[in-house]
């Protein structure tokens, strides 16, 4: 199947879901400003402690709210257009695949459009703002080339993000019940990589590196931005990163499918 006609049945699929949504717009306006309210929250948090202690272990209040929100920017855009990877141990458990294996669509594709997350609009929307502001008010060197550079950095991050949620999420094939918490112990790693990983010792900092590089999300990203000599070049492997987790995670999902077996009888 050609990129362009996957991208056509996205597009599709994701807009019947909006609409299923919309449906109840006191839930879209909820869920938005409750995300909304989340992050506001933690950037206040911030403020008050760099309030305090104007510099952690060699980095600057908006050094650290740039990863700060990166982390929600990046899970905003992962909830809003790919929630539905948090929706497959129902889909496992309830014997609901079965339908996705019978389209002549691929089943990943599918399982990217089977929900929306509302609440990834407030966390994209705010940290988004943070992410700009962080920007705006970080002492940032800007050239062509390093503008360049940190739209590649936010795309892998997004696809890092996704793909870590997508491996997570496809424990629901050896894991079957209701109760599934691996993926929401994966998803909650995350908030180790909001802060700079030298705070850290070493066993996190390479768990957070490697086998789930959230720091390709945050703080290797900040340390191209923000010039942290003493971490020179690491961001060059975020690409790396970021392919590398994509098809390690397809990988898992597509061995996971097939040791699916439907709900039996």
């Amino acid at each position: 199947m050609s990129l362009g006609r996957m991208f056509y049945l996205y597009r599709r699929l994701y807009v019947q879901q909006l609409k299923a949504i919309l449906e109840y717009n006191k839930d879209f306006y909820i869920l938005m400003c409750s995300a909304a309210l989340t992050q506001v929250l933690g950037f206040i948090f911030l403020w008050v402690i760099y309030d305090r202690i104007p510099d952690i272990n060699g980095w600057q209040f908006w050094e650290v709210t740039f990863m700060y929100a990166m982390i929600f920017l990046t899970e905003g855009v992962a909830s809003l257009f790919f929630e539905g990877t948090w929706r497959m141990s129902r889909l496992v458990n309830f014997g609901e695949m079965d339908r996705y294996l019978l389209r002549p669509v691929p089943v990943v594709l599918q399982v990217f459009c089977t929900g929306i997350g509302i609440n990834g609009l407030g966390n994209l929307l705010i940290g988004g703002v943070i992410v700009w502001q962080s920007l705006a008010r970080g002492h940032v060197d800007w050239t062509a080339g390093k503008a360049a550079v940190v739209v590649l950095l936010l795309v892998t991050a997004v696809i890092i993000r996704v793909a870590i949620n997508l491996a997570g999420n496809s424990a629901a094939f050896w894991i079957r019940n209701a109760g599934n918490a691996f993926p929401l112990m994966v998803h909650n790693l995350a908030d180790l990589a909001k802060y700079p990983i030298t705070l850290f010792p070493q066993a996190i900092r390479i768990l957070i590196s490697t086998v789930l590089p959230y720091a390709f999300i945050s703080f290797f990203p900040a340390t191209y931005i923000f010039g942290k000599s003493e971490w020179s070049g690491w961001w060059m492997l975020a690409p790396v990163a970021a392919a590398g987790m994509a098809l390690a995670s397809y990988g898992i999902f597509r061995f996971g499918l097939s040791r699916y077996e439907s709900t039996g009888n």
